[in-house]
């Protein structure tokens, strides 16, 4: 970057600007104990407001009641404004209250002042491991020389076979105390960074469907020719760089296999005797939650503006054929106009037509169709091979014992949510015993579901592997 880029971005970026602003400190503790501090996405206006009032209070205690002399929702305001840029201020489908969200610049400043307090501990090997792996992954991964390939993974089976006899003749080697703890805080560091990058890809996501928007606006070609531009060019949101990187960690995060591998490494991580003392290491368990729901807003935005992007193709559609209509009616009112006074000489020229020619013996002579005869017969025989029993083994919700289930727990609570039910009976037939607490949900007059919370449910496959649903939250009450 030379002195001009540093100097536009010092003029024009929210970040910058948020670091050169009077009320920075007050902006940046806030953003933290209401966004980056918890760990909160998306919060209403109230909550917001009713947080920042707080913090208001408590400065204003300390620092005099003339030291920040506006209110808390203006304070939002004028952060949310395009000018600025610090938060993001969008609606919700049925939702009338705004909501607010931290933009990416935002969210790199409170990395950025963060990391000015210092660390006690910089992990260095970690880093080095990583940037090998990475690496040899590069590498490996583009090589096309098949001998290459065989080459390596030899090797790599090499390693493996020492590796197994140094372990079968005693010499079991651990990771010493300093190590663990050196990659214990590359991975709490590399986790946060990661979840905190699905703002930046949000907002490459909007930029790129503001560039679509501007080409088809400004588009005067055809409208086979605006989507062949779109589409060949890969510059539609799921088709782009950063669709197919997102969808490719998509694929990766939703594969069970891959979840339920990741969620044995995060306990097994807990029961290490080198991390016993460390901060945060029972929360670790939980990084793929956190992840889960940004990923999944994330997601959505992307099948909205893919949405939108669709609507606003139909209505070039709409208005094209619209002035196709008006170019129809001009010519039949002008063709009206000139009924009684038909205009002389040649009314309409047409290009000439070739009459095709074909040489006689080139057409095919008639053949007539055959009739093939089908044995419609159906011979019965007594001994069929297959096994009968297999039309009766099918397995069925046996909704009595559900509500069974609902009862017991009602006995002792004046209310229970699904998943207390499900920690109380778990469950036994997957996502069909799920839909059945649905069906009796709608069907009982004392039950509601909340669409706007969700509640996760899980359960254990014959093969002993882990499966789990995030479902609306569904609230059994106790009948009066």
């Amino acid at each position: 970057m030379d002195y001009f880029s540093i100097n536009a971005l010092r003029e024009g970026h929210a970040g910058w600007s948020l670091l050169r602003a009077q009320n920075a400190p007050l902006a940046l503790a806030f953003f933290m104990a209401a966004f980056t501090g918890p760990n909160q996405r998306n919060l209403g206006r109230q909550d917001l407001i009713d947080a920042l009032d707080d913090v208001l209070f408590a400065l204003r205690d300390s620092l005099g009641e003339d030291k920040f002399p506006r209110s808390a929702g203006e304070y939002l305001d004028d952060w949310a404004e395009p000018g600025r840029a610090w938060l993001r201020k969008f609606y919700t489908d049925g939702q009338d209250e705004p909501v607010y969200d931290l933009t990416a610049s935002t969210a790199d400043v409170i990395h950025w002042v963060e990391s000015l307090r210092g660390r006690d501990f910089v992990p260095t090997q970690s880093r080095l491991s990583s940037i090998f792996n990475l690496l040899k992954t590069l590498v490996h991964g583009s090589e096309t020389d098949p001998e290459a390939r065989l080459d390596e993974l030899q090797r790599q089976r090499d390693d493996i076979d020492a590796q197994m006899e140094q372990i079968r003749s005693g010499d079991i080697p651990v990771m010493s105390g300093p190590e663990a703890v050196d990659h214990f805080h590359q991975l709490t560091t590399s986790a946060k960074e990661l979840l905190s990058d699905f703002r930046e890809v949000e907002a490459n996501f909007r930029k790129l469907d503001r560039s679509l928007r501007e080409q088809i606006s400004l588009w005067e070609g055809g409208q086979g020719d605006l989507l062949e531009t779109i589409f060949s060019s890969q510059q539609d949101i799921s088709g782009s760089l950063q669709g197919r990187t997102f969808q490719g960690f998509w694929d990766y995060l939703m594969s069970p296999a891959l979840r339920t591998e990741l969620h044995e490494l995060l306990e097994r991580a807990t029961r290490i005797e080198a991390l016993a003392t460390q901060d945060g290491l029972a929360q670790i368990t939980s990084m793929q939650k956190d992840w889960l729901p940004a990923v999944e807003q994330t997601q959505s935005t992307v099948r909205q503006l893919s949405a939108q992007i669709r609507r606003l193709l139909d209505d070039k559609v709409f208005l094209e054929n619209k002035r196709i209509m008006a170019l129809i009616r001009n010519i039949e009112s002008g063709a009206v106009a000139v009924r009684g006074t038909p205009p002389t000489g040649p009314f309409a020229e047409l290009a000439g037509h070739d009459v095709p020619v074909a040489l006689p013996f080139e057409r095919p002579l008639y053949e007539p169709s055959r009739s093939t005869p089908i044995d419609d017969s159906v011979g019965v025989s007594e001994d069929l091979g297959v096994d009968a029993n297999a039309l009766f083994n099918q397995f069925y919700v046996d909704t009595a014992r559900l509500e069974a289930n609902i009862d017991a727990v009602l006995d002792g609570a004046e209310q229970a949510t699904l998943a207390d039910i499900a920690d109380a009976f778990p469950l036994s037939q997957g996502l069909a015993e799920i839909v059945s607490y649905f069906q009796l949900a709608t069907e009982s007059p004392t039950a509601t579901i909340d669409p706007h919370a969700a509640q996760t449910l899980s359960w254990t496959l014959p093969d002993g592997s882990l499966r789990e649903a995030t479902v609306e939250k569904v609230i059994f009450v106790r009948p009066s």
